[in-house]
């Protein structure tokens, strides 16, 4: 296992490096964490945390129970509730009933969560005056993303995955952008972190059912592609860069 620091300074250049280039956040900004309790957005959580003081940043953790997986899901949010509690963070648990959601909108229950959580995240920030909401999607889900619109057929935008910084929402002349700092760093590299860090999380066992498509393509696809590639993650989010330039779309 990597050192403490070894990890910690690796994770945080990379991710600081990757924020700088994109310009993702700035000296002063209040910025909304999406926090699940699990791994990924816990590291990204400790990440904020320790820059919070150098940087001047106000943090706020949002946490969104979409009641579909019950007594797990109010597990999760008691779980977040008590890391913002341990990080001295004004913590806002919030809840859907995304089910019902979906039966009256006439979509699925994938649809039907993404519109409700960042619905909630938007209200969340455009309450608590923040500039910024961040999620916790890393270079994995970047690569993952592309591989699985490929495999269900996509228009060129589809081959952009996963913006690092997009407009989330607008009220009059407040914007308020949707950022993602940790598509620099791997799944491995957030796994490292935590556990050098000796972080805690949850684990969404939903996540392990390869019945999904995007399940199959995490756990048997990609790295099934990596063992023939072990750069498929560098050489798509390159090609991502590149596409977002020329279709003129982020």
């Amino acid at each position: 296992m990597l050192s403490k620091r070894s990890a910690t300074m690796s994770l945080w250049n990379k991710v600081m490096a990757n924020a700088r280039k994109r310009r993702l956040f700035a000296d002063g900004d209040a910025i909304l964490l999406a926090v699940s309790g699990g791994p990924d957005s816990v590291v990204m959580l400790d990440f904020f945390a320790g820059q919070a003081r150098k940087h001047r940043l106000k943090l706020y953790i949002c946490h969104i129970n979409h009641n579909l997986r019950g007594k797990l899901a109010d597990a999760d949010a008691a779980f977040v509730k008590k890391l913002g509690g341990a990080y001295g963070i004004e913590t806002f648990i919030l809840s859907a009933d995304v089910k019902t959601l979906a039966r009256k909108a006439g979509t699925g229950i994938e649809h039907a969560a993404r519109k409700a959580r960042y619905g909630l995240l938007s209200a969340t920030a455009l309450k608590k005056k923040c500039r910024l909401v961040a999620t916790a999607h890393h270079s994995d889900d970047q690569a993952e993303t592309i591989l699985l619109n490929l495999l269900r057929g996509t228009e060129p935008k589809g081959l952009l995955g996963i913006p690092g910084k997009r407009e989330l929402c607008r009220r009059g002349r407040t914007r308020v952008d949707l950022v993602r700092p940790l598509l620099a760093v791997t799944r491995l590299e957030i796994e490292n972190y935590a556990a050098a860090n000796g972080l805690a999380s949850r684990k969404d066992h939903t996540n392990d059912d390869e019945y999904y498509t995007r399940n199959w393509v995490r756990k048997t696809l990609l790295p099934l592609m990596l063992k023939k590639q072990p750069r498929l993650r560098e050489h798509l989010s390159e090609m991502s860069s590149k596409l977002s330039g020329v279709l003129k779309i982020r």
